[in-house]
């Protein structure tokens, strides 16, 4: 397969609304083949129903879960005061809403997952080289979700069963029950990722207001035990605000970047049943960087809180809630957790990835197929190990996820806006053999050497412990406090250097 431009299909093969949004024509028949299943092809319009709402309540289920509690939390534990904690999470989000919304636009406008819309610049059997990286990325946070979600489950069953419980034989360094409320929390999630995604819309839209309130009950707990709200703001810094704090900000703004890297690759998976561009626009807008920036304001009080009534910060909300003498209190708190790691685990880390591997083998993985690929192999990772640590959670794991993510980011946003000006032939997306994103033999080279520059200058420097001790390319290791945005614009600029001249002879064709 030659490396040239394949002629424009008949434009009638899709039509443009008069709001801007584009689907296939009436009456024409849908992709079909090897690259095409019901889950892959475009929404249609009329079935493009979220509104600003929807994509609010989205961000506020999924911003309002335990992970982002230790994210902000963490920070606490390794120095910070919580007005440079606030600082840093409130930065970052408002730093990755952009690509968020840049990557974004593809969804409400064409209707095509994440998967479908890498394609257009890796190519068609290409776009499996990000999407399975977006997607065991997925799996990572999955089982570390799903863990967090055991935790409650065995504490919450600890407090009503008592020490048989919670003091049963241990297998592999845990309790044995510890075990079974990671499979019994594993099996819920399961079940929810099969009713489908409107079960999945119809859940975060109630769950996002409960776990707020069970955020400020948290709150409101530690101020009366510390006596008053004084303690919690009182808390100094261990770091100030001199050389010790900026050399902990740039990688823990990487960190919290990473944290949201990974949706800001495949929210095209949910804004494809997008209203309008303009109820995707706010709906992230209002909904992520402002309930971040909230929910860690509060993670960090009761943190700071805590480490006034303890002696030491108690960063993971779960071992906290366990210390209260009241077993409303403990009930309640110990649902709210379970809520919101469901909330976020089955939105974030289950629909993703479970549209990036039906993209492998459409014809023999279906979405449903995609999600229980993800579920077996978020416990494979050992997420207990990836969770010990916060440490090894913000710098390790969040700081090489969201290198890694950033460069393929980079590589989206170049193609989709810089060079294509937000046009999209839908038929060709689907095509095997010919078509503009065909390349050769499917695969866009471009993009593969612009990730693998970008991946190699994001992380190669970057500290892996306690994966592996020491850095893979020790001469990098100035670059790896700014992984995300070392790897996002290596690849931006690598790509548009090489797709450029493929650009020209196209329009010269």
């Amino acid at each position: 397969m030659t490396d040239t431009a394949p002629p424009a299909i008949p434009m009638s093969a899709q039509v443009t609304r008069p709001d801007g949004r584009v689907e296939f024509a009436p009456g024409s028949p849908p992709p079909s083949g090897p690259y095409a299943n019901k889950d892959l092809l475009p929404v249609p319009v009329d079935r493009r129903t979220w509104t600003t709402y929807n994509f609010s309540a989205l961000w506020v289920g999924m911003a309002h879960n335990t992970a982002s509690w230790t994210l902000a939390s963490g920070l606490i534990a390794v120095g910070m005061d919580w007005k440079q904690a606030v600082f840093t999470i409130a930065l970052a989000n408002v730093i990755v809403l952009v690509p968020m919304l840049l990557t974004g636009h593809a969804g409400p406008k064409y209707g095509i997952p994440f998967p479908v819309f890498a394609r257009s610049s890796f190519g068609v059997r290409g776009a499996n080289l990000p999407a399975v990286v977006r997607a065991l990325v997925a799996c990572g946070w999955f089982g570390i979700q799903t863990w967090i979600g055991g935790e409650a489950i065995y504490f919450l069953a600890g407090k009503l069963i008592g020490g048989s419980w919670v003091n049963a034989s241990e297998v592999g360094g845990q309790p044995w029950t510890m075990w079974l409320s990671f499979a019994i929390f594993w099996v819920i999630q399961v079940a929810i990722i099969y009713r489908g995604m409107e079960t999945i819309r119809r859940f975060e839209n109630w769950a996002a207001p409960f776990v707020l309130v069970g955020a400020f009950v948290m709150l409101g707990w530690m101020a009366s035990k510390a006596g008053g709200l004084g303690p919690l703001f009182d808390q100094p810094s261990r770091l100030g605000w001199g050389a010790d704090f900026w050399k902990l900000f740039a990688p823990s703004l990487m960190g919290m970047i990473g944290f949201w890297s990974t949706l800001s690759l495949n929210i095209p998976d949910f804004t494809r049943y997008g209203k309008s561009q303009k109820a995707q626009t706010w709906g992230q807008a209002l909904g992520l960087p402002t309930t971040m920036t909230l929910f860690a304001f509060l993670s960090v009080l009761v943190t700071s809180g805590s480490q006034a009534v303890y002696g030491k910060p108690v960063w993971d909300p779960v071992q906290l809630a366990a210390k209260t003498d009241s077993v409303v209190g403990l009930l309640y708190a110990l649902v709210t957790v379970l809520v919101a790691t469901l909330s976020v685990n089955v939105a974030a880390n289950l629909v993703s990835p479970a549209f990036d591997f039906s993209n492998i083998a459409p014809r023999r993985i279906s979405f449903r197929t995609g999600a229980l690929v993800t579920c077996v192999l978020g416990v494979l990772i050992f997420p207990w190990k990836l969770y010990s640590d916060p440490r090894g959670y913000i710098f390790t794991w969040l700081g090489l996820v969201g290198g890694l993510l950033g460069t393929v980011a980079g590589i989206l946003v170049a193609d989709y806006w810089i060079l294509r000006r937000a046009r999209l032939d839908l038929a060709d997306l689907y095509r095997a053999g010919s078509g503009r994103y065909w390349y050769a033999g499917g695969w866009n080279w471009r993009a593969v050497v612009a990730l693998v520059i970008g991946g190699v200058l994001a992380i190669g420097g970057a500290d892996f412990h306690p994966l592996i001790d020491g850095r893979p390319i020790p001469a990098l290791r100035s670059l790896a406090d700014y992984g995300w945005a070392v790897g996002l614009g290596t690849s931006m600029a690598v790509y548009l250097a090489l797709m450029l001249p493929r650009r020209r002879e196209e329009a010269a064709d």
